[in-house]
Formats: structure tokens, C-alpha cells, sequence
């Protein structure tokens, strides 16, 4: 009731307080209205402008790949004809394979023909090189060329075979074999009796009879042994071994100590063991004064510690609840 009676009293007032209050409000309305559209329409422009700029990079985006698979189309297209043009200008102008073909059969023909005819013309001409040497030295020197005369005497070159080194022996048979006609030195070949040459194309006597007692001149195949590699890898094998430097086989890391005795140190083997410094502690103690098992030090730390630690938490407990 008391509650009631003091708002009956205080009716007048509240009225006028509601008067008074929309006054005031409506002089600054005007005013706050238009600074809350000003803010509206700041944040709509900054919200509308991100979103254009949001559309543009986009649309960017969608440009630069539309325009990349034009211009990739375009590409391919191009090289396409290009290379179909290419293909057709080299076939018919370039490498005609059937124009070569053709040119290729007659200049084999000429070739052909051009052989034909210089063997026949040297067939015809060309022995009496054999015959009468310098017939085609030039008619206005007064002396041929000496070049050409050391080639016509230059003969072929032969294979010397090794000298072999006879043992001294005293039996019978090796002094007669060493005293037989063919172990003494043959004399050369005698020169031919001067006599008139003969007229006509015939070769010179002693040239004749040098090359029909010419030395055989074996081929590679002769002349090499059969079992030539496998001398050589001998040879290479000798070699390797006179470079090596220890006769024992090369074994792996893995495998060297498999087979040797293990040998142990003097600092291992001697009755002095190792330092004690760093693993082991030099405080008296006295095992038969502890009271229990377990180690005392170890004992009085862990209690402390315990201790230590319910005394901290009893006064966190006691701030908290004060």
C-alpha cells in the first residue's frame, strides 16, 4: 500500500518527466538519423565495392583461361597446317622419293658405264707400265723423275723370322747336323751372265728370278699363333701378379676377423682395471648402521620432499577459503 500511495503521489511528475524526456530526444533525432544512414551507406559502398572487386578478379580470372584455350586451339590448328604443308613441300620438292630413285638408278648406270670403260682402257694401257717401265714419264724432261725410279726398285716388305739360339751340346749327331752343307752360310744369288737382251717385251732376268725366289709372306692368320689370347691373358695375368704388393687374397671388412685370434690389450689383459673416477663414490658408509634395506639418503630425500610438498598445498588451501 505504501508502494502505491508514493506512485499516486509521484503521477504528476512522471508525466511531466515523459514530456520532458521526448523533447529532448526529438531535438537530436534529426541528428543521429542521419549520422546512422551516413554509416549505412558507408558500410553498403565498402561491402557493394569489395563485392565488384570480388566480380572483376573473377571475371579476370575467367578471361585469362578462356583466352589461353583460344589461343591453345588457335596453336594446335596452326601447327596442324603447318605440318600437313610442311609434309607435302618436302615430299614433292625436297625428298621426292620416287625422283631420287630415279636419279640414283642412272647414276648407278653411269658409274656402271665409267667403270666399264676405264678398266677396258687400262686392260689396254696399263701393262706396259709392267714391260717398260718410265714408258709414260714426260717426253720434255731430259732425265725421268728419280722419285720414280726408287718406287720401280722398292719391293714389298717381308717377315724376318726370330733368331733362335742354339744350346752348346757335345753329341755326335748335333756336330754332324751343325757341319752339314745347309748350316753354312749360302752365298747369295750369283748375278746373270752379261749376254745381249733380248729384244722384244720381256722383263729383266734378275727381276724375274728375284720374284720367283722370293721369300713366303704368310698372311696374319699364318703368321700369329692359334692360342695368341690365351698367351696374352697369361702375359697380363704374370704382370698384375709382379705389381701386386702382398701375395694374401683381398677379403671383405665383414669377413677379415672370422678366422684370427682375438687379441686382447695390455690395458684389458693386466690386473689393473680402469679408473674409478666418475662411476663410483668415495663417501664412508656403513651398511650395518642403516635401519632398514633401503638406502638412508634416499630415504630422507623422498620424506623432505613429501613434506614439503603438503605444507605448500595446506596453505593454498587456506588462502582459498579465507
Amino acid at each position: 500500500m505504501a508502494t502505491l500511495a508514493r506512485l499516486q503521489a509521484r503521477s504528476k511528475s512522471i508525466a511531466q518527466q515523459y514530456y520532458y524526456r521526448n523533447s529532448v530526444v526529438d531535438v537530436f533525432r534529426k541528428k543521429e538519423n542521419d549520422a546512422a544512414v551516413k554509416i549505412q551507406s558507408w558500410f553498403r559502398g565498402c561491402q557493394v565495392r569489395a563485392y565488384i572487386r570480388y566480380l572483376h578478379r573473377v571475371a579476370t580470372i575467367i578471361q585469362k583461361q578462356w583466352r589461353g584455350y583460344l589461343g591453345r586451339q588457335q596453336y594446335q590448328a596452326i601447327v596442324k597446317i603447318q605440318r600437313r604443308w610442311r609434309g607435302y613441300k618436302i615430299r614433292k620438292y625436297c625428298f621426292n622419293y620416287y625422283y631420287l630413285k630415279e636419279y640414283l638408278k642412272a647414276v648407278s648406270e653411269t658409274n656402271d658405264a665409267i667403270r666399264f670403260k676405264l678398266s677396258a682402257w687400262f686392260n689396254k694401257s696399263f701393262h706396259k707400265l709392267d714391260q717398260i717401265p718410265g714408258i709414260y714419264n714426260s717426253p720434255f724432261r731430259k732425265d725421268p723423275d728419280p722419285w720414280e725410279l726408287r718406287l720401280q726398285k722398292a719391293k714389298p716388305l717381308t717377315h724376318r723370322l726370330p733368331e733362335v739360339k742354339r744350346e752348346h751340346s757335345v753329341c755326335l749327331s748335333d756336330w754332324l747336323a751343325c757341319t752339314s752343307a745347309r748350316s753354312f752360310p749360302r752365298s747369295g744369288i750369283l748375278p746373270p751372265i752379261d749376254r745381249k737382251r733380248c729384244q722384244g717385251p720381256f722383263r729383266d732376268i734378275s727381276e724375274v728370278l728375284e720374284q720367283r725366289y722370293k721369300p713366303l709372306e704368310p698372311t696374319l692368320r699364318v703368321a700369329e699363333p692359334i692360342d695368341g689370347l690365351t698367351e696374352a691373358r697369361a702375359q697380363l695375368q704374370k704382370q698384375e701378379w709382379a705389381r701386386n704388393v702382398n701375395d694374401n687374397m683381398f677379403l671383405p671388412f665383414s669377413s677379415y676377423h672370422k678366422n684370427k685370434k682375438y687379441v686382447p690389450t695390455m690395458h684389458l689383459s693386466s690386473k689393473y682395471g680402469p679408473d674409478a673416477y666418475g662411476t663410483q663414490h668415495f663417501r664412508d658408509e656403513n651398511p650395518k648402521r642403516w635401519i632398514c634395506n633401503k638406502h638412508p639418503v634416499i630415504e630422507s630425500a623422498v620424506t623432505s620432499i613429501l613434506i614439503i610438498m603438503n605444507t605448500q598445498f595446506n596453505d593454498r588451501d587456506y588462502d582459498y577459503h579465507n
